[in-house]
């Protein structure tokens, strides 16, 4: 158990150790849901190494099994209030839900209750002891220092964040939010933020610019700076960040990170929502990504990176409200992205790639052969790797051959209008067709050129977490020292 546990902690320090991430929140009101697998197959496709659940699905948490992805669990509103009351209760969910799932399963955090402070204030009394008897449930199994614990609050809860050096908390909610900051502080733990430019904007009246909001630049002369510290706000985003920040030390507290759990803009929208729009919804993410991947934090923390959930995976169709409300999502339930958007802080753009392009089971074997031979030749596919004795000549049929060829030019082309339709016989899919040394243009498993938490390719295709918890960014020298600690560890039990 020791042992065990050592490694999990040597596991946390990788984690942290990677720099600065962007994840991705999964909403369950979604129509033709994906099956887990599919979900995680998806994941895995569009390198997305942190992963936010509302709750603690048993078929997710299974699905996620050695895939590497970090994934942050959660306590839904409705059961806040019984672990709140009970400690069994508590110590009940983290086995269930937690112990059972580790380590196979990447579980580094529980996100208690949503915004509870401003949608279910009748919960309040019992948050911050939910989140004690939680904490105390991990410590007793050893798991405190891997999976941490949390709330995630609204930007609500500070009713003038601008300018954010005079930003403070909802004096409703200051001994609150100043016990969940002291359980935050004392469990080394993070305070989690849902920040919205999208909705400052909106309800703005005006007074911010659009560009302000998407990460554009704006002209010197409407630069937005705050008058009290002359700091120099790019963006939004940065602001709402740094506005939580300084409330925090409004309250004579420090030290404590923010993650933000949630962020996004919605790419349709009614009639009434005119900025709900795709060419804004990828402004806003591509520059998101970029800002995030930086390593920077706010100007009052530059030295503390910006770790972001985008919100979110999928179009939420069944969700009430107006149309905006259905429409946040990155990608639609089949895998391809609803809009176009850079992945990474190169200028390299991914749009409707996660996905393969392969033969079709049943197709004509004659029209096969024409496909292939067309594909290995002007199509320019690289069809070295189908060669006998080469690593995808088996199985040596028409269906294996033509998959790998279509792919290979499929990957190499779509970003000049190729297709995959071949006559008929080929489709794309978000199963990597790869199998054993047999690795397929845009495989998961070839080295991928990664920045951060969403990464991109060298070749225009998807690519997987290859083992670990996010993209390594440590020195050899770095990795060196922590084998050497890990195996002191060992020769001290």
């Amino acid at each position: 158990m020791v042992l065990g546990n050592l490694l999990l902690f040597i596991a946390g320090i990788f984690s942290y150790a990677s720099g600065a991430f962007v994840g991705i929140n999964i909403g369950t009101d979604v129509s033709n849901m994906p099956s887990a697998p599919e979900v995680v197959a998806i994941l895995k496709a569009n390198q997305i190494t942190h992963l936010r659940l509302y709750d603690a699905d048993a078929h997710m948490l299974k699905a996620l099994a050695d895939s590497g992805i970090e994934v942050m669990v959660g306590i839904t509103n409705e059961e806040v209030l019984g672990i709140g009351e009970s400690p069994s209760k508590a110590a009940a969910w983290i086995n269930q839900n937690v112990a059972a799932y580790l380590p196979s399963t990447n579980i580094t955090s529980i996100a208690v209750g949503s915004e509870v402070l401003t949608t279910i204030p009748n919960l309040v009394p019992v948050l911050v002891p939910a989140m004690n008897y939680l904490h105390k449930a991990l410590v007793a199994s050893n798991l405190n220092f891997m999976v941490k614990v949390s709330t995630p609050q609204s930007m609500d809860i500070i009713p003038r964040p601008f300018p954010p050096s005079t930003a403070t908390f909802n004096s409703s909610w200051s001994a609150t939010v100043y016990q969940i900051l002291q359980f935050l502080k004392n469990t080394d733990s993070y305070y989690m933020l849902n920040a919205y430019p999208y909705f400052g904007y909106t309800s703005g009246n005006g007074i911010f610019p659009l560009d302000y909001a998407l990460f554009r630049s704006l002209p010197s002369v409407k630069q937005i700076v705050d008058p009290n510290t002359l700091s120099h706000y790019d963006s939004m985003f940065d602001a709402l960040v740094d506005a939580t920040y300084y409330s925090i030390e409004a309250l004579n507290m420090s030290g404590i990170p923010i993650v933000v759990t949630e962020t996004g803009w919605p790419w349709l929208g009614g009639a009434n929502e005119p900025d709900a729009t795709a060419d804004n919804a990828e402004t806003f993410n591509s520059n998101l990504i970029r800002r995030v991947l930086n390593d920077s934090g706010p100007p009052s923390q530059p030295k503390v990176p910006i770790n972001t959930y985008i919100y979110e995976l999928f179009n939420e169709d069944k969700r009430p409200g107006p149309v905006s409300e259905k429409n946040w999502g990155l990608f639609f339930t089949n895998g391809s992205a609803v809009y176009t958007f850079s992945l990474s802080t190169s200028d390299q753009i991914t749009g409707n790639n996660s996905d393969f392009c392969v033969a079709k089971p049943n197709a004509d074997p004659g029209k096969l052969q024409a496909g292939l031979d067309w594909a290995c030749g002007q199509g320019g596919a690289s069809c070295n790797a189908i060669q006998e004795g080469q690593p995808c000549y088996l199985p040596n049929t028409y269906q294996n051959h033509a998959s790998y060829a279509y792919n290979d030019y499929y990957q190499k082309k779509r970003s000049v209008g190729a297709t995959c339709d071949f006559d008929g016989t080929a489709a794309t899919t978000t199963v990597d067709p790869g199998h054993g040394s047999c690795k397929f243009t845009g495989s998961s498993n070839i080295t991928p050129n990664s920045i951060g938490g969403f990464t991109t390719t060298v070749a225009p295709g998807p690519v997987t977490l290859q083992g670990g918890s996010g993209t390594m960014n440590l020195q050899v020298s770095e990795i060196q020292s922590l084998i050497s600690a890990l195996f002191l560890a060992l020769v001290l039990l």
